[in-house]
């Protein structure tokens, strides 16, 4: 394990990054993490991170965050608004300044939150952003991984559980295969990439087992809790250019991981079985 210097996360307090830093400290390595001023860190605190007020679109912020540091993290994503200040800047200009920062500080890794097949998705806005990072981060030579995840499965479950309901709402199509990832999975390869060997310079695909439809999940919750979940179709109209162009691309059925590489560095991918079984199960819900 390096002991050079602390792992700077940026997007810490978010859904993925807050489980990323849990993940650093857990397996003994010293956080810091990236907090906008004014943003709650009490719970980064608590956990054992300490603080670096800054903002990506500040760059003397990020200089001051990375001394010392001897890897960085981001998951920051500005296109969905999760968190307070969340701006489509954050893809671009941050996330550039983020790099540029990286560059003149000379950390060891720089460990990228990327997206599947973003460089075959010139259309999609914030999946394109994602691909130039990665090649802005080749450019000037930083020594980094880039990690590509397919969708987020807890997304699903961001508006209430739709199990207890027994309706699962899906925008995109009921039988064209995609490949999703739990969160905290991805967690686990993102702090594990942090000293993982082999990888410089690589885009890692990560996903499942094998890539599902929306149906196949509605019915194998439906075994597990032995009991009917209706999968509702709703139109994706009025939901705005940049998701409407991404739900297109799904619909392409190229939405989908090689995982040769994420099982040759972080073992067997996760089955679809397994994490549809642990999200149940962390919504409180008991299995058949």
């Amino acid at each position: 394990m390096t002991e050079s210097g602390p792992v700077l996360v940026v997007g810490g307090t978010g859904m993925l990054g807050s489980q990323v830093v849990s993940r650093l400290l857990a397996g003994g390595k010293q956080v810091r993490a990236l907090v906008r001023p004014g943003s709650d860190a009490g719970r980064l605190e608590e956990a054992g991170a300490t603080i670096a007020r800054g903002d990506m679109m500040d760059p003397e912020s990020l200089a001051r965050a990375m001394d010392g540091v001897d890897a960085v993290i981001t998951s920051a994503a500005g296109y969905t608004h999760h968190r307070e200040g969340d701006t489509p800047l954050t893809d671009t200009v941050g996330n550039i300044n983020l790099v540029d920062a990286a560059s003149r500080t000379g950390i060891r890794r720089f460990v990228l939150t990327s997206i599947l097949t973003c460089d075959q998705t010139p259309n999609v806005p914030h999946f394109w952003h994602k691909k130039l990072t990665e090649d802005r981060l080749e450019e000037l030579g930083v020594p980094f991984v880039a990690l590509r995840p397919g969708a987020f499965l807890e997304q699903i479950a961001r508006f209430g559980d739709p199990f207890s309901e027994g309706r699962l709402i899906w925008f995109g199509s009921s039988s064209v295969p995609l490949t999703y990832i739990l969160a905290s999975d991805l967690a686990g390869y993102l702090a594990a990439a942090v000293d993982a060997s082999g990888v410089e310079g690589q885009r890692i695909d990560i996903g499942w087992d094998r890539p599902v439809t929306m149906q196949d999940i509605a019915d194998i919750s439906a075994r597990m809790l032995g009991r009917q979940i209706e999968l509702v179709l709703n139109p994706i109209n009025q939901m705005g250019a940049d998701f409407e162009a991404m739900m297109e691309w799904f619909r392409t059925g190229r939405y989908v991981a090689d995982t040769s590489r994420q099982r040759e560095v972080f073992g067997p991918p996760p089955t679809a079985e397994d994490a549809v079984a642990r999200l149940l199960t962390s919504l409180g819900h008991r299995l058949d």
